[in-house]
């Protein structure tokens, strides 16, 4: 499996638990970005670690203001 630019991810909203796909840019190894939910709205922290070299994304997902 090869990474593409660009890829979609599976998350879990904190505040609501929706399940919705996020869509990510794979060129940049460490991301921290806030994104709304698509069900409730609320803001969601997400923090995306990619390796390049073994083709894997590890995601993690929290409240904005926690």
């Amino acid at each position: 499996m090869t990474l593409n630019p660009i890829e979609f991810i599976d998350i879990y909203c904190p505040h609501c638990s929706a399940r919705f796909d996020v869509q990510i840019d794979t060129s940049i190894p460490e991301q921290q970005y806030v994104e709304d939910c698509h069900v409730c709205c609320s803001a969601i922290l997400i923090n995306l670690f990619i390796d390049i070299e073994d083709e894997k994304i590890d995601v993690s997902v929290s409240r904005e203001n926690e």
